[in-house]
Parts: structure tokens; sequence; C-alpha cells
């Protein structure tokens, strides 16, 4: 029986279904949440070849028109060319109002995918079929949609929520093992600011989870999924603040990705190193002690996650950080540990802290 989260928010309610082999009925969830007649899967050149042909298949056999758009793989495909391609695709396509749009893939599509049927016709639904692991637990839920530009990531987007979310486990064994593992450093984030039995659960099956056990995969997705859920309920559109704590390491991480050039590192890894950086600073403002660092760092080495700052630029570092969605009034704000399962966001950090924290954790 398929795991089922409602994720609570009034009129634009939906459900993350959560089972094995459940793409094969891909169908039969659409009509479910939102019959329509023609729908436009939107993939990349990496997970096309293996979900989004049967997807395709099956959704025809069940009458519905469908269109196959596939984007080249990797972050550099979140820009504005790449949207205006999309666009311009749907046209052809004769999409309207009553068009389904179906991201199949990792963050990057759902990001992008989810921000196309955000702004085309003002508004299309959509449904999440996240294939990698950082997207089942993390960015296919709580509708973020958005793309990069030069000068910060995920600067240009909106909030739209998908219809549903339908995560099938068997997709992540074709996951290569670095883009798995990168998919843990998500996971990892929600024991640290939510929920510390879970982290503890996390230290005690890290190798089974490192090695893909089916049970231990179920539980930490499932669980993952649950704790976003509750705070995109309390805030969807970040106006309290809770939501920004899904923002831990964030800070730093979106930095290293935009100074290092969008690619370099995966996002999960870039996290990974941002929540260690996000520890030092907690640590030196003696909101913590050097203890809790170091089970977050020892547990995300033993899912093979990189936790040193690169030899990047600290001035363009620092910079890149002022574009940080979190900044008010050029201030730096960051999301930061207060103890295991619970963070706080922190405004007014100096920049000298900051660069401390860079530079005790670089390479």
């Amino acid at each position: 029986m398929p795991t089922t989260i409602s994720v609570a928010l009034g009129d634009r309610s939906y459900e993350i279904e959560i089972s094995r082999g459940n793409l094969r009925g891909i169908a039969a969830f659409i009509q479910q949440h939102r019959p329509c007649s023609h729908a436009i899967v939107i993939t990349d050149s990496n997970v096309g070849p293996l979900f989004a042909q049967p997807i395709n298949q099956s959704l025809s056999a069940a009458g519905i028109r469908t269109d196959l758009l596939t984007v080249p793989a990797g972050e550099t495909s979140k820009c504005v060319a790449q949207a205006e391609q999309l666009w311009n695709e749907l046209a052809a396509r004769n999409a309207d109002r009553k068009t389904v749009v179906i991201a199949v893939g990792g963050g990057v599509i759902g990001d992008l995918a989810g921000f196309i049927a955000a702004t085309y016709a003002r508004g299309l639904s959509f449904i999440q079929i996240p294939t990698s692991l950082l997207a089942q637990v993390d960015s296919s839920v709580g509708g973020k949609v958005g793309i990069n530009l030069p000068a910060a990531k995920n600067i240009v987007g909106a909030f739209w929520q998908p219809v549903g979310v339908l995560i099938d486990l068997d997709v992540l064994q074709t996951l290569p093992e670095r883009e798995f593992r990168s998919g843990l450093a998500e996971v990892v984030k929600y024991g640290v600011i939510m929920d510390a039995e879970f982290f503890n659960y996390l230290e005690q099956h890290a190798d089974a989870i490192g090695r893909r056990d089916s049970d231990r995969l179920e539980h930490i997705v499932a669980q993952s999924c649950r704790l976003k859920a509750l705070v995109v309920a309390d805030d969807e559109r970040e106006e309290t603040g809770r939501r920004a704590i899904l923002n831990y390491g964030h800070t730093f991480c979106h930095a290293i990705e935009q100074v290092s050039g969008y690619g370099q590192f995966l996002h999960g890894e870039a996290v990974a190193i941002g929540m260690i950086c996000a520890s030092r600073l907690a640590e030196d403002l003696g909101y913590i002690d050097a203890a809790m660092t170091q089970r977050q760092q020892q547990l995300l080495k033993q899912l093979g996650l990189p936790v040193a700052v690169p030899a990047l630029d600290e001035n363009a570092l620092l910079t890149a950080m002022q574009h940080d969605k979190k900044t008010e009034n050029g201030k730096l704000r960051f999301v930061l540990p207060r103890q295991m399962g619970h963070v706080e966001v922190i405004s007014g950090v100096e920049a000298e802290r900051v660069r401390k924290a860079l530079r005790i954790n670089r390479n």
C-alpha cells in the first residue's frame, strides 16, 4: 500500500503518494487529481530515456494527448533562454488552461517545469514526478519554482503548488552514486532543523541508507516529506519566517554554487558544505558547542558527502550572499542551530564572522 502524505493548504492542498513501481499508474494518478486530455511532459536528457518514454506511452494509452519536451541535463538549464524555448514549445503544441504540465526528473526539472507551468497562460496545473532522492525529499514538495540568473540562484520564480506528487522509490536504484548521496544532505538537514530523533535514526542506520536499503529509504523519504509538509502548511509563502528554516546551510550553499560555476558541485554537496559552515558560525556566536558540529560532520562524511569549503574567492562568496533571498536591508541572515532539532533565523551577522566560518572549514 502506498504511503500518502497531505500538504494542507486549503484549496491548494495536495497529496504526496509514496510507493514502489507506482509510475505504472501515472495515468490513473493524473485523472484522480486533475483530469485532462492534454499533458506536457518536461524532462531532461538523462532522465528521459529511463522514465519519460514509458510515462508518455502510459498517458497516450489512457487517451491523453501527450507531448514530450526534453532539455539538456544540468543546472544550466534553469535559465531564461531555456524557459523561453519551453514557452514557445507549449505555444506550438496548443497548450491551454486545461493542459497539465508533468515534471519528470530531479530538482532542476521540477523547478524549471514548475516555473513554466506557473507562468504560461497565467498558470497551468502541474504534477511532480521526482526521480532523484533530493527532489523526492525536498524540492518536489512546497511549490517553490524558478530559474537562475548569473547574479543569483533561484532569484526569478514563484510559489506555485503542484496538484500532486508521485514518488516511485524504485527509481532511486537507477541513480548514479554521487546523485544519490547528494540527496542525503537534505535528509540530514531535516534532522538538524526539526527532528532530533530522526537525526539519531540517520546516525544509527547510515551504512544501510548508503547501501540503499529499501526499508530505510522508504522511511527517510516519507519522514522528510512529512516534516517539509508541516513547514509548508505553516508558512507557504515565507511570510512568518517559519519556512526559512528549510534553508539551513543554503546561504553558504548557493554562494558556493554560484561562485564555482553552476555544475561543479551538485546541490546536495553544496548543502552539506553549507550546513557545516552555518554550524561553525553558530559555534562562533556561542549558540552551540563544537560537539554538535562534529556530529553533523561525521554523519555527512559517513554518507559520502563533502564538508570542506573549496578554494573559492572569499570576497566573491560574500558578494553572492548579499544576493541571497534571505538578505534584508543589506544585512545577511542565516539559519543557525540552537540545539539538535531546532534552528533560528539570525539577522545582522558581521561579515568577519562569516569569513571566519569559511576559513575554518577550508580544504
